[in-house]
Order: structure tokens, then C-alpha cells, then sequence
């Protein structure tokens, strides 16, 4: 028994046959997350990397970082393949860099290996099982997914090795289209091998020295040695007390889950919850939220302090400075997917993961593409090619689990780059403060504020907009709902039954298992 929301039906399937045969949470998660990288290929891939965030039946809270590292070693600019590509989102267009000179070392295989040894009871052979067939088979590309495909569609054509899995069969030069049957048979065959010898052989073996010698003749930073050395890093939650309720959600250096202690912090200062959901005065204060949060976070990256060793946005001080600027205010006027579990036993899984947008890269023979995390302008605040070596890259994605007082518990996250932190902390205010339903809370309209542009989501009253921008006369009005405002995937449980919703947004789906 148990509940899974995820981005895709096959996804979710994957994790809801493995509660059916017995397994906990995290078997759940895992072949959630494997079968994601088939069904949902632009969004997850075994060279990106991700988080866990564990509650445990036993009350253990535990977070697994095996998100992606920096290169051991870098190299004059001038040597490696780094070239930009440009994302068409229709009403706007977005620069990402990709080639062998964007991938950092991935830290998904050796995640995966290490929640199945420490929280899992079922072998990874079983639990790769769901994710061989549908690379086998096939999977029949749905809307969503041949929409984010066409997004980015330049990378996913970049070279041979791409368009032969990318390629639309119907539309030669063009990708994929809704409908075609997206098959991956060197990805089942690399499973198979991979789930009965274990993560030593990426990480040890033949797979580090091919993608070595890759980036040796191509212009890439990663050696053997960045694989031999990689290792998962287990951390304790960020946890954040707010009203009757607990929220964990995923620690420094990921500045997400700071970023949304940080908005929490500032939301309770303003008392939203006096406010009525969807109201002028509630989108007003939440937009004022959010435009302080983006401040904050660029300041404390100007100083140089978003870093494992100094967190400014939880320094007292710092936080006080933010509270009295928002007080005065208000009286003055890239590819990421997300699954959440919860088990029958008391388990809950949060697992948030990305590649970017990827490298453009697929690993001979394994139908594996490598990610492009060191091509991410975001995670890049001081210029590419300028990071420090051999460092956890830091990142938005905040898998979370919240505790309320009432005895329920919701496992929630995000995918949506930049608008993650802003999709959670909304869901999170419907939830604790305006006392929503779980659907009602995932699928209320958002606003996000960014570089000075309120985005506004379609489902907001007109005569409520008309207000808000006459106070942000640089915004901008979506015509329908989308992928753009967060997907968040969430499930709850009260120790008698389960719930849950999937984010229209990005593909969303739930299943129950009874």
C-alpha cells in the first residue's frame, strides 16, 4: 500500500508495481526514478544527478545529495568543446551552452546504488526491472514530453549519436513528435548489466574510462579520477518551524531550500494569513515575498557567500534587514522532474533530479546523455569556465517533506530551474496558512517574480490583475497554465489513508496503491 505522484503515468506505474509487490518507499522511488529516465529523457538521465530527502518509519530524516561535482582539474577556456544553443519557449527564447565542455561528473548511478544499499529492501535487478521493459518496448511519447523535447530541440539534434534516438522517424531533421514510440534499447541492455554489477562499474570501471578518453580528444574536463572520487554526501534536513507545522526540505549548499526558509521566514513576518487565497492583498504580499527573496539571494551571491561554508540568508542579521525592507514595501503601497512516495509503513520519499538541459553527449552504448550542469548560467553566477574545483554544485531542487500538527504529512517538490522555490512556497502558504486541499493547493494560480518581471498565471481574476500591475508595470500575463510556474508532486498521508496530486503543470499523475 501506498501513494506516488511523478511527471509521467509510466513513471508513477513503476514505483505503484513495486508497493503492490510488497516494497517500501524507497524501492519505490528508485524504480520511479530509473523508469523516469526513459519516460521523461530531456527532464532525467543517469548523467544528471539529484536529491533524496527520507523520513523513515522509524522517525530517521536523512537527505541524499548526489547531485553533480565540478572537475578535478580545469582548463583554459580556449581547449574545451563549450558552445551556445538557444531554448525556443514560443513567447520567449533562452541561451544554454552545451558539448563536452558543460558536463560535470553525475552523481545519479552512485545515488541510486547507495538509497538501495542503506533504505531499500527489494534488489536493484527487480527495481530496474520496470525501467528494461520500457526501453525494450518503448514508450509513446505524450504531449508534455514532445513539448519540452521541441524546446530544446538543437541539442537533441546536435550529432548522429542524438538524432538517432531523437530523431522524429516521420519528420527526418526534426525531433520527435507527440505519438512516436521513444525506444532505448542500449539503455536496457546498460541496465541489465549495471542493476547485477553494481555502480562500481560507472564509476570504476569501463564507463569513467570511456567518457575519459571522450573528453580528452573532444575538449572535456572529466577524468577517471573524477568518477574513482565521486561519493554520495548524506546531510541532515534544513528544518523550519512555521505556525503548527514542520517543514524539512533540502539543506545548503543547494540554495533552494534556503531561499524558501528564507520567503517562509519573511511570509510570517507579513501575516498572509490574514489575507484571503487569490486576493489582491495575499498575490501582492507573495509577489513583495518573492521580489525580497530574489534580492537577498543575489546579494549573499554578490558577497560570495552561497557556499558550503557561509550561509548568509540564515544569518539573523541579515534576515532582520529583509524583514523590515518588506514591512515598508507593503505599507508603501532547465530540465528537472520530481516524484514523491509515502508507503504503508510510515516511509516518505522526496526525490527531486535533473540534467540540466543535457550536453548534447549520449555515452557510446549506453544510450546514457551526460548532463550540462557546468553550461547552466544559473548554477554559473560568477562566469562559466570560473568555478572552483572538485565542489558540490549547488542547485534549487528542494526535495521537502511537511509535518503538521493535525497528524499529516505531505512529501512535496518541484521541478521548474529558478521558479522552484517559488511553485513550493506557494503550495506550501495554501497548505499551512489558507488551509487547502492538497489538489487545491498544487493547482492554484501562481505568480512568479524574477529580474523584475511579475509572470502571472492564467486562472487570477481580471480585476485582481489590473491592480497587481499597476504596481509591477514590467509583467507579464500567461494565457493558460504552464510548466513554466514549478510542477509540484505531492503526496499526503494521516495514518489512515493516502492522497495525493501531480502537477498538470508538468505532466502530473497520481496513483494510490490499495
Amino acid at each position: 500500500m501506498g501513494v506516488v505522484a511523478a511527471g509521467h503515468i509510466e513513471t508513477a506505474q513503476a514505483a505503484a508495481e513495486i508497493l503492490h509487490e510488497g516494497g517500501n518507499a524507497y524501492d519505490a522511488v528508485v524504480a520511479a526514478h530509473l523508469a523516469a529516465c526513459v519516460a521523461e529523457p530531456v527532464l532525467s538521465s543517469l548523467g544528471g544527478g539529484g536529491f533524496l530527502l527520507a523520513k523513515t518509519a522509524t522517525g530517521k530524516k536523512l537527505l541524499y545529495d548526489f547531485f553533480v561535482q565540478t572537475p578535478k582539474r580545469n582548463k583554459v577556456a580556449s581547449e574545451v568543446d563549450f558552445y551556445p544553443i538557444t531554448a525556443d519557449f514560443g513567447t520567449a527564447e533562452q541561451e544554454f551552452h552545451v558539448g563536452y565542455g558543460s558536463q560535470a561528473t553525475p552523481g545519479t548511478v552512485r545515488g541510486l546504488f547507495e538509497i538501495n544499499r542503506d533504505l531499500c529492501t527489494f534488489p536493484m535487478s527487480r527495481l530496474a526491472e520496470p525501467a528494461i521493459q520500457l526501453a525494450k518496448n518503448g514508450v509513446k511519447l505524450n504531449r508534455f514530453q514532445a513539448y519540452v523535447l521541441d524546446i530544446i530541440k538543437p541539442i537533441y539534434l546536435a550529432n548522429a549519436g542524438m538524432r538517432m534516438y531523437y530523431e522524429s522517424t516521420s519528420h527526418p531533421g526534426y525531433v520527435m513528435k507527440e505519438g512516436e514510440i521513444f525506444m532505448m534499447t542500449e539503455l536496457a541492455e546498460f541496465l541489465e548489466i549495471l542493476s547485477k554489477e553494481g555502480d562500481s562499474l560507472f564509476y570504476d570501471g569501463e564507463i569513467a574510462g570511456i567518457v575519459e578518453k571522450m573528453c580528452r580528444e573532444y575538449g572535456g574536463y572529466l577524468t577517471k579520477d573524477d568518477f574513482k572520487y565521486y561519493k554520495v554526501k548524506k546531510r541532515e534536513p534544513l528544518e523550519i518551524k512555521y505556525h503548527n507545522s514542520n517543514v524539512m526540505i533540502n539543506p545548503p549548499p543547494s540554495s533552494g531550500g534556503l531561499l524558501t526558509s528564507f520567503a517562509l521566514h519573511l511570509v510570517n513576518e507579513v501575516k498572509i494569513h490574514t489575507c484571503k487565497a487569490g486576493t489582491y492583498e495575499a498575490l501582492r504580499t507573495m509577489a513583495e515575498v518573492q521580489a525580497a527573496t530574489e534580492t537577498a539571494r543575489l546579494e549573499s551571491l554578490s558577497e560570495g557567500l552561497d557556499n558550503d561554508n557561509s550561509i548568509a540568508l540564515s544569518d539573523k542579521e541579515f534576515l532582520s534587514r529583509y524583514k523590515k525592507i518588506i514591512r515598508t514595501r507593503l505599507k508603501a503601497f532547465r530540465g528537472t522532474t520530481h516524484m514523491s512516495v509515502a508507503d504503508r509503513h510510515g516511509n516518505m520519499a522526496s526525490l527531486t533530479t535533473s540534467n540540466g538541459e543535457g550536453s548534447g553527449i549520449i555515452i557510446p552504448g549506453t544510450g546514457i546523455v551526460m548532463n550540462n550542469m557546468l553550461g547552466e548560467e544559473d548554477l554559473n553566477p560568477n562566469g562559466f569556465h570560473t568555478w572552483m574545483c572538485n565542489r558540490r554544485m549547488t542547485y534549487m531542487m528542494s526535495p521537502g517533506i511537511l509535518e503538521n500538527t493535525n497528524g499529516m504529512n505531505v512529501v512535496f517538490g518541484s521541478g521548474g530551474s529558478n521558479r522552484i522555490r517559488t511553485a513550493i512556497l506557494q503550495v506550501l502558504v495554501n497548505l499551512i496558512d489558507f488551509k487547502m486541499s492538497l489538489e487545491h493547493a498544487v493547482n492554484f494560480p501562481r505568480i512568479h517574480f524574477e529580474k523584475g518581471l511579475l509572470n502571472i498565471e492564467h486562472g487570477i481574476p481580471d480585476e485582481i490583475i489590473e491592480r497587481l500591475i499597476s504596481d509591477y508595470p514590467n509583467y507579464k500575463i500567461w494565457s493558460e497554465s504552464n510548466l513554466f510556474f514549478g510542477g509540484v508532486h505531492a503526496v499526503s498521508t494521516d495514518g489512515r489513508g493516502f492522497n495525493g496530486c501531480g502537477d498538470p503543470r508538468r505532466g502530473g499523475v497520481t496513483i494510490i496503491v490499495n
